[in-house]
């Protein structure tokens, strides 16, 4: 992919001169070290599949591609989701929240998982709370989601 000459044409409305809450300007807000939440969810069955971060780059060849493209924090380098096991994200509508510092991605989740482990969705266990947490006690988290998707040693290598 030409990541430059996509996306030097993507420019982002500056915050200062923008109604972020009510305008229909994109001004996307980065934290201290220049990424965004950007939470991918099954376009058609809303399951949440992953949560990750976007900096200016990796969110302007988002828009670019139709393709999910990330930063990843642990390598500090830009990710496409499924250039390695071809489980890519095809984007169907991006939605940002009212201050413009978080995305939901909703999209057609290509291939058998979105999580690196093997499983369909990143979110395969649960936390209890309330009643279901024993004082005291370490609390113990249960699987939400049963089996794996695909075997992440033979798609992805050892890590």
């Amino acid at each position: 992919m030409d990541n430059n000459k996509q996306t030097d044409q993507i420019v982002f409305t500056a915050r200062t001169a923008t109604d972020v809450e009510k305008g229909l300007d994109f001004a996307p807000k980065f934290d201290a070290n220049g990424l965004i939440a950007a939470m991918a969810v099954d376009h058609v069955t809303r399951e949440p599949l992953m949560l990750a971060y976007m900096n200016e780059e990796s969110l302007k060849m988002t828009l670019a591609f139709g393709e999910a493209v990330y930063y990843s924090r642990s390598r500090q380098e830009i990710w496409h989701k499924g250039a390695t096991s071809g489980h890519v994200q095809k984007i169907k509508q991006i939605l940002v929240d009212c201050d413009q510092d978080a995305l939901i991605l909703l999209v057609d989740q290509v291939g058998a998982g979105a999580c690196h482990t093997g499983h369909h969705s990143c979110f395969y266990r649960s936390v209890p709370f309330g009643s279901q947490v024993e004082p005291g006690k370490p609390v113990t988290l249960a699987l939400a989601e049963e089996g794996l998707a695909f075997d992440a040693e033979a798609v992805y290598g050892k890590h």
